[in-house]
């Protein structure tokens, strides 16, 4: 099963470091936030990526075409034709392939563009910039089981993502923005989708999280995975250093490779 990664935004709320590289290339750890998304996905037995790409998006093809030297040993030996010699190869059981999506295409738009690599499948997608502890599997069997064009993963967060309205059956009824009074679950990503999906999306200015979303919802066809473990997406800086506060102790709920 593929899983499509939102990747292409400008990332302004963290501008501090998003003017040099994508958000999803900023990184924790030491590894891009993305490769921590992408560590949690196979963990679970998912290796097949597709990343819509967008602003700065050589910068994601070139850290994974130099995948080795990012992450192995290497003797470079100048007296021997420049021969360069990779020890303890690094490598991921991965199939990654990166969509230039456009530089200003809204997220559905962005979706839209890699169709033909997704096909008439089942399929994952989330964003680039946010991890969680769910099991994926757990997630995939909740979709399976409903039988709706889309499960998203809600969370409960206060913060300024999508309100999703959910009924006592996890039928998600509306899609809407948030309210500062409210304390409702939000739109947290990690989510499972039909290939019907697509019939929703119109062209580069369609905002997933809107019309597609809410019509979705009016249609009956989107269901919530309601999700109580951990999730944090980065924003800020303030969150980055959050996140690698947990990596420097030990504590990263999200690293489930390392447990």
């Amino acid at each position: 099963m593929k899983v499509v990664l939102l990747a292409g935004g400008y990332g302004t709320r963290i501008s501090e470091e998003s003017h040099l590289k994508p958000k999803p290339m900023i990184e924790i750890g030491g590894k891009p936030i993305l490769w921590h998304i992408m560590k949690e996905y196979s963990y679970y037995g998912f290796n097949e990526f597709i990343i819509c790409a967008g602003y700065k998006q050589h910068v994601i093809k070139e850290w994974f075409a130099n995948y080795y030297l990012h992450n192995s040993d290497i003797t470079f030996d100048f007296s021997a034709d420049n021969k360069m010699t990779v020890h303890s190869n690094v490598a991921e059981p991965w199939k990654v392939t990166i969509v230039d999506t456009g530089l200003n295409t809204m997220t559905g738009g962005r979706l839209k563009r890699v169709k033909e690599y997704v096909g008439d499948e089942t399929f994952m997608l989330t964003y680039g910039d946010g991890v969680c502890d769910i099991n994926m599997k757990e997630l995939l069997e909740f979709h399976k089981k409903h039988g709706k064009a889309a499960t998203i993963t809600a969370v409960r967060l206060g913060q300024r993502f999508g309100i999703l309205d959910i009924n006592e059956d996890n039928v998600i009824t509306q899609f809407r923005e948030k309210e500062d009074s409210e304390g409702a679950r939000i739109n947290g990503g990690y989510m499972v989708l039909e290939p019907s999906v697509f019939d929703y999306l119109e062209d580069d200015t369609t905002v997933f999280e809107q019309a597609p979303l809410r019509q979705m919802a009016a249609d009956g066809q989107l269901m919530a995975y309601e999700f109580d473990g951990y999730w944090q997406c980065m924003d800020t800086k303030r969150e980055m250093d959050k996140l690698n506060e947990l990596i420097d102790s030990g504590k990263a709920p999200w690293m489930v490779w390392n447990k």
